[in-house]
């Protein structure tokens, strides 16, 4: 017969801490990191763009050319971003609450703006619909111009900014399960009523964060931009373009004013990243 144990009475073993000085020295190394790689670029870029004061930093910001090239950049993240959103959480639904042929080619799909560089991507749109492309001919036949236009430009961020809204809210959907769909359906309720009321809400904070990054991404986009905008100014230059001729001609004052600007826009994201995730608790 096997007479049972008596408890240990000894309490548990606390979990270990690290020692004194390799906390200190893992903390210093962090911060150093964070120091050189964030804080230092952008406390340059502020005293480079009000290093000859206000008055040229003010000139260089409301320049035509920067006014033109900061209203195509809110106009293509303005037309991107509610696209990707609407493809974005459809998809998503679709993914992660239904099964049928092609899912896994749809999800690859998803993610193959990861896995290709921006400029390659541009140079495909630049092959696809350029002057000597088969398409090209056509669309000039017809005076309709995408490359080295407006439309170039917006299907360019809508390519590399496609993967944002989805990567979010797939997994979210996934782990989530389909039980309260499937009880709103035999209650009665419609597809869209299911999707609207029920399936909605429990994703719509992963949703306000994937609309963020898709709009960060979307205004700071260069490399597919760079590809397919021909580089006209105050026609086709978005603002980190117009930075980049800027500093090429050596304008440093103006390229660093115009580049705080988009620090600014950084700045906005992560403040409204930041309210996301408190309201996600």
């Amino acid at each position: 017969m096997i007479l049972p144990t008596a408890p240990d009475p000894r309490p548990f073993p606390r979990a270990r801490k690290f020692p004194g000085p390799l906390q200190i020295v893992l903390t210093l190394a962090a911060v150093a990191v964070v120091v050189i790689m964030f804080v230092l670029p952008l406390v340059l870029i502020l005293t480079q763009a009000l290093g000859s004061g206000w008055n040229a930093y003010a000139a260089a910001v409301v320049e035509p050319d920067a006014i033109s090239a900061m209203k195509l950049t809110l106009l293509v993240a303005a037309i991107s971003v509610p696209l990707n959103l609407i493809f974005g959480l459809t998809a998503s639904w679709a993914i992660a609450k239904f099964d049928f042929s092609g899912k896994a080619l749809l999800i690859s799909l998803i993610e193959l703006p990861l896995a290709v560089s921006p400029v390659i991507s541009g140079l495909i749109y630049v092959l696809l619909f350029g002057a000597q492309s088969y398409l090209g001919s056509w669309l000039i036949s017809r005076d309709m111009q995408i490359i080295f236009a407006v439309p170039g430009i917006v299907l360019a961020t809508l390519f590399v900014t496609f993967p944002y809204v989805a990567r979010q809210l797939i997994p979210i959907m996934q782990q989530q399960g389909r039980e309260l769909e499937e009880v709103s359906a035999v209650m009665g309720a419609t597809g869209l009523q299911t999707f609207w009321f029920v399936t909605l809400p429990q994703v719509k904070w992963a949703l306000f964060y994937g609309v963020i990054l898709c709009n960060a991404r979307a205004m700071g986009e260069f490399g597919a931009v760079s590809v397919v905008s021909g580089h006209i100014r105050g026609q086709t230059n978005t603002l980190p373009l117009h930075v980049e001729i800027l500093y090429n001609e050596y304008n440093f004052v103006a390229a660093f004013a115009c580049a705080s600007v988009l620090v600014a826009l950084a700045v906005l994201t992560l403040i409204a990243k930041n309210i996301v995730e408190h309201f996600d608790k």
